[in-house]
């Protein structure tokens, strides 16, 4: 689930992001940023300022840049972006929300953000 949300950061497609974590997708207001489309254009707006593209190949879907850290009902995730100077200093950060994620039948992810570490 995150690392679609990396494919879609690489097509720049903000409309897709949003769809998947806008205010259509459930998440309650006020609570953490708004990942809307524009809430990803301008979360994505610092990486490519620094960065033209955000790889996709097998590097940026291996285990070395995924940090996942399984606590009891809520996962806590950073999926670092493969960028082309191998800083791997930006990503995405986000929960998964254990119980909702088994009642919905799919990863129940919450974005956190989009920044450099």
């Amino acid at each position: 689930a995150l690392f679609r949300r990396v494919e879609l950061a690489a097509l720049r497609r903000y409309d897709l992001l949003g769809e998947l974590d806008g205010p259509a997708a459930g998440v309650p207001a006020g609570e953490g940023p708004v990942f809307d489309a524009a809430g990803w254009a301008q979360a994505l707006a610092g990486y490519y300022g620094e960065h033209d593209e955000i790889g996709t190949g097998p590097d940026a879907r291996g285990p070395g840049l995924l940090l996942l850290d399984e606590a009891p009902g809520v996962w806590t995730a950073r999926q670092i972006f493969d960028d082309p100077a191998g800083d791997h200093d930006w990503g995405i950060s986000a929960e998964i929300d254990l119980a909702a994620s088994d009642e919905a039948g799919v990863a129940m992810v919450r974005v956190r953000a989009v920044d450099r570490l």
